[in-house]
């Protein structure tokens, strides 16, 4: 190798973490394991500078003590981001205008440095929008603030999904069932509080039996987890109590894989997670996707391996 790796974890601070599962630290092990010098920095540190892009940043050690995750962070120094080899964008939504701001500067170094997620194709790929590229996978879907057009879906499908068209997490989602008193007060409440369309669907029966969520690496699948949620819980996210189970890809997740995966690889979409309730897509999550741990322990794989020799394939 030419010299020691210089990565950076463009992510959230990790004190506010809760890194007992956490992906984003388990690429950051790995790539100490295998003698990278990691920094980290938060995307307010970002810095445009003429013509240069440059972060207030700092040495980033990360361990497992007793059992735990443990992180020290070093001095802070103005580091130019085009001297790094790899930059990975591990920041949580929400998908708001910080989180474009950003992948606008880092746009400016994508040349120089590796970037995964490509922040381009990143700022063009919401979840819950990207996805209606492959409508045909998906649930019948609608996506608007005409209250007309929502009742008519309602109407016709009965039982229906809302959520905000850039939240994150299950937060905001809700189930509404045939003839339901709270309906008007809901769309009301998401009129208030977004300015944008927000996203309906029909609802899946099957998310009882779990939402699976499969990763991909540079268009390659790597593993999947099915995410059962808990009782009286129509959300499958892990933090809101969905339990990881271990599943396997049917013929459908396999198509759905295969037909999305050649243009993942051309928008430089490398690390990815996709959602499938049934034989539904319903998100192509290209921020930040989770689960690797979770696979981990219940494959007996390192995807995290995966991952950097992947990544030192591009450089």
């Amino acid at each position: 190798m030419r010299h020691k790796l210089k990565i950076a974890l463009q992510m959230d601070p990790l004190e506010k973490l809760d890194l007992k599962g956490d992906s984003t630290f388990i690429l950051g092990l790995e790539a100490i394991k295998r003698g990278f010098e990691l920094y980290f920095y938060s995307p307010s540190d970002l810095i445009y500078k003429n013509n240069n892009v440059y972060a207030k940043a700092k040495i980033l050690d990360l361990a497992f003590e007793n059992g735990r995750e443990t992180f020290n962070y070093g001095k802070i120094k103005v580091l130019k981001l085009s001297s790094l080899d790899v930059i990975l964008m591990r920041q949580d939504p929400p998908f708001n205008m910080s989180y474009i701001t950003a992948t606008h500067i880092l746009e400016k170094i994508a040349s120089q440095t590796l970037i995964l997620n490509n922040p381009f194709h990143v700022r063009n790929a919401p979840e819950k929008v990207f996805v209606t590229e492959f409508s045909k996978f998906m649930p019948e879907t609608l996506i608007t603030r005409e209250t007309n057009e929502i009742i008519k879906f309602k109407n016709k499908n009965k039982n229906i999904i809302i959520k905000p068209l850039y939240g994150n997490g299950g937060e905001g989602v809700f189930y509404i069932k045939d003839n339901d008193s709270n309906f008007n007060v809901i769309i009301e409440n998401f009129l208030n509080l977004n300015e944008e369309q927000f996203i309906i669907q029909s609802y899946i029966p099957e998310v009882k039996k779990g939402d699976k969520r499969i990763i991909l690496i540079d268009g390659e699948v790597v593993g999947a987890i099915n995410r059962k949620p808990a009782k009286n819980e129509n959300r499958s996210n892990m933090h809101v109590g969905g339990k990881p189970i271990k599943t396997s890809l049917n013929k459908n997740d396999k198509l759905i894989c295969e037909t999305i995966s050649p243009h993942l690889k051309a928008k430089g979409l490398f690390f990815v997670g996709i959602d499938v309730i049934g034989n539904y897509l319903t998100e192509i999550n290209v921020t930040s996707p989770t689960g690797i741990r979770e696979i981990n322990r219940l494959d007996k794989t390192n995807i995290e391996k995966i991952f950097w020799d992947k990544t030192l394939k591009m450089l």
